[in-house]
This record gives structure tokens, C-alpha cells and sequence, in this order.
């Protein structure tokens, strides 16, 4: 079955909500100010694309491929990363709403993570090794069995992660994030 291939294309207010995107592999699109909410984007191959100002809100990842892709501007809330494929995932955010999505067991070593609201994210048992969270509001986001090694916290905030139930050898953290390193101990922490 041959796959239809759409490279080198902009779409702009697209609202991908209403009439779906056309099956196929898109190379090197930029997708701006883009409506995917509720969207069903399975099966779907996307090869180095930016998604920018874009709602992908609760739209259906079933096996789609997101490959050194990134968003900007973008919200993404409800999404099940977890679903797609896993053997093509390079993801990237920045300036992003990333709320309630579930990165469960999924392999994002070195992902940037920039200015962006990550609440309630699920992040057990990933491995983000080399990662970098870049001044992100990390507020109720699950962190278990997770691969943290040599992940850069220093500018993030509002994080809560047990030392004993996560992988964090050279994980890195400001002074003033200590406090969501100690939480479940409920001491406090004065200046």
C-alpha cells in the first residue's frame, strides 16, 4: 500500500477538527495556528515538523509518529504519547501548555522541555536521561520508576520527585528546588 507524502508544506488555521488530515507521511511541514482538537491522528507519520500555536488537545495518537518534531505555542492537553510509536518518537517543547498527557514507559532521552506548563503530566517509568527542563511549571506531574540521570531541573519549579522511587544520579538542581526533592517528608525548608 503506498503512502501519500506531503513535504515542504505549510498549513495555516487548518482546522484539522473538522476535516482530518489526509493519511499519509508529512515531512518538513510547519502546522501554524492549527485546531487538531479531538482529532484522530493515528497512523499518521510526521517527520520533522513544527507545530506552532497549535490545539492538539485530546486528539488520538494511535501509532503515529512524531519524529524530531516540535511544538511552540502549543497546547497539547490529554494526550496519550504513550500510544505512538514508540520506535519513531523525537519530540520537543517549548512555550507549550503540556497538561494531563501521559509519557508512560516511552524512551525521550535528551527531550527539551522550554518555558512550558507541564501539570499533571505522567512520566512513570520513562526514560528521560540527558533531558533538559528548562523553566517549566512541573505542578502535579508523576515522576515514578523514572529514568532521571543527568536531567537539568535547575530553572524548573513546582516539581515533587522522591529521590528513592527515581533513577537520579547527576540530575541537576537549583537550591530553591530542594524542597520538591523532600516532600514526601514533610519538613520545611527556610532561607
Amino acid at each position: 500500500m503506498n503512502r501519500n507524502i506531503h513535504q515542504d508544506l505549510k498549513y495555516e488555521n487548518s482546522r484539522f477538527a473538522v476535516i482530518p488530515p489526509e493519511p499519509g507521511d508529512y515531512e518538513n511541514c510547519v502546522f501554524k495556528n492549527c485546531d487538531f482538537s479531538g482529532a484522530d491522528l493515528s497512523e499518521l507519520n510526521f517527520i520533522e515538523c513544527l507545530f506552532e500555536g497549535c490545539n492538539l488537545s485530546l486528539t488520538k495518537l494511535l501509532n503515529t509518529s512524531f519524529k524530531e518534531c516540535k511544538f511552540t505555542g502549543s497546547k497539547l492537553m490529554g494526550l496519550h504519547f504513550e500510544d505512538c510509536n514508540r520506535l519513531l518518537i523525537s519530540i520537543e517543547f517549548e512555550n507549550c501548555a503540556v497538561e494531563l498527557c501521559s509519557f508512560n514507559k516511552l524512551k525521550l532521552r535528551q527531550t527539551y522541555f522550554r518555558n512550558s506548563r507541564i501539570n499533571e503530566a505522567d512520566f512513570t517509568e520513562t526514560d528521560l536521561k540527558d533531558s533538559s527542563f528548562i523553566s517549566c511549571d512541573l505542578q502535579r506531574s508523576i515522576f515514578l520508576n523514572t529514568n532521571l540521570e543527568g536531567v537539568d531541573f535547575i530553572t524548573s519549579f513546582n516539581y515533587s520527585i522522591d529521590p528513592e522511587l527515581n533513577r537520579i544520579r547527576k540530575a541537576r538542581f537549583s537550591v530553591n528546588g530542594l524542597k520538591g526533592l523532600l516532600d514526601k517528608y514533610d519538613i520545611c525548608i527556610e532561607e
